[in-house]
């Protein structure tokens, strides 16, 4: 290099021929000598062939970076809406079901079916899943001891028992470990829902039977139902049906402090009418009760974590009905689905509440709570009949209709049996 000279580079960009993608393309070094005194900036033009060619050059370079910049934002915003909804696959769905029936009993709230990524919230699934498991393990533990230790066939039966527990904790994990992968399989959802709802059932049934000998010696109506979470599988199925009744009273022992509302102690469905007889408190609405889909609020104080009695009795004549709670009487009306009689041949689900005949149940409608003594009568009873039912009177009679007897009760998806005392609180 001679004296005096100074290398100037100039970046040139080899810009890709059209149509060949934004992006920039490689680059090339381009020196050419100015002399100490010269002026650069004619040298730059005199390296480039022209000072148009060097304008032309950058206009096209910053054409370049607007196009680039401009792809960078549109990738951002789908890799913002590609995270939304895995968001919405691992957490709850988006999906909003038909509006309600306008008596204000359901409004548009998506079901919590196990396993409809589309449809439920799978976080809130699989918690509850933990938390049924957590009480299958809690029966296990209470268990006596001095019978466990009786017999080796008891101990082998425990064993077996709590590997199965084992192994279906093992299948949550695995379900909880899928969805943060982004390996969960909608399609395989409603069989695996299948297995572990079967597998709690026969769990849960299994375990009945190794407590059983712990309450051989009790009456068969001293015990309740226990429904400890609001899912849209725990349940129990009374075993025989209504015949067609004229008039009806019901009554039983109910504790919950679940919120907002209670849900659906009981309900009856026949074909072609999934509300024939219900007794429902969802959301922050009253207790109410539907017959033939029509509604009467009842005027029960009663969601304070405290056991109470409760009956509702009604004569298809004009729908008068009555409601008492701890015996005495708290509400009437009439116009409840007159001369309309409750027919028969339909199912009777404690704990939830049906869409479809014995089963569409929606986990936001479930009952909460404690359930014993639910007894039904195809008349009216009297103030004093009420009284003595509440009071545990040596007068009081089980339902001609429907009686209180765990030989009468099938239990579903986690529910569970207790030993109970009507009169307990009372004392």
């Amino acid at each position: 290099m001679a004296a005096g000279l100074l290398l100037l580079p100039l970046l040139l960009p080899l810009l890709p021929p059209p149509g060949r993608g934004q992006g920039f393309g490689q680059t090339r070094f381009v020196c050419t000598s100015v002399p100490l005194d010269g002026d650069m900036c004619a040298a730059a033009a005199l390296g480039t062939g022209s000072a148009e060619e060097l304008k032309s050059t950058v206009l096209q370079l910053r054409e370049t970076v607007l196009q680039q910049k401009e792809t960078i934002m549109n990738q951002k915003e789908t890799i913002r809406e590609l995270t939304a909804k895995l968001g919405r696959c691992e957490s709850q769905s988006a999906v909003e079901p038909p509006p309600g029936d306008g008596k204000g009993r359901k409004p548009s709230v998506s079901k919590n079916t196990m396993g409809d990524l589309s449809r439920t919230p799978a976080a809130e699934t699989l918690s509850q899943l933990g938390q049924t498991l957590q009480s299958l393990k809690t029966r296990l533990e209470n268990l006596e001891f001095s019978r466990m230790n009786s017999s080796s066939q008891t101990n082998n039966l425990k064993d077996i028992l709590q590997n199965k527990i084992d192994d279906l904790e093992k299948q949550v994990l695995s379900r909880v470990n899928s969805l943060e992968e982004g390996k969960f399989n909608p399609r395989n959802e409603s069989e695996e829902r299948g297995k572990i709802e079967s597998t709690l059932t026969s769990l849960h049934q299994r375990i009945s039977d190794l407590e059983k000998g712990q309450k051989d010696n009790r009456p068969p109506d001293r015990f309740q139902l226990t429904f400890p979470l609001r899912t849209n599988y725990m349940y129990a199925k009374v075993k025989k049906s209504l015949p067609e009744m004229y008039a009806f009273s019901v009554c039983m022992w109910i504790k919950s402090n679940a919120s907002p509302g209670m849900g659906t102690p009981f309900s009856y469905a026949v074909p072609g009418q999934a509300n024939e007889l219900v007794l429902i408190e969802w959301g922050n609405n009253p207790m109410e009760i539907l017959i033939n889909d029509k509604v009467a609020k009842l005027p029960f104080v009663i969601n304070d974590g405290k056991w109470h009695h409760i009956c509702v009795t009604w004569t298809t004549r004009d729908g008068v009905w009555e409601a008492y709670q701890d015996g005495t009487q708290t509400g009437s009306g009439e116009n409840l689905a007159p001369y309309h009689p409750i027919k028969p041949q339909g199912v009777l689900v404690l704990g939830q509440e049906q869409d479809t005949l014995g089963g569409g149940f929606d986990a936001t409608q479930a009952f909460v709570g404690e359930l014993a003594h639910f007894n039904m009568w195809d008349r009216k009873l009297s103030p004093g009949e009420v009284y003595s039912l509440a009071t545990c009177s040596t007068k009081a009679q089980a339902g001609n209709v429907i009686a209180w007897a765990e030989a009468n009760i099938d239990i579903y998806g986690g529910a569970t049996k207790w030993t109970f005392e009507a009169c307990r609180q009372l004392n």
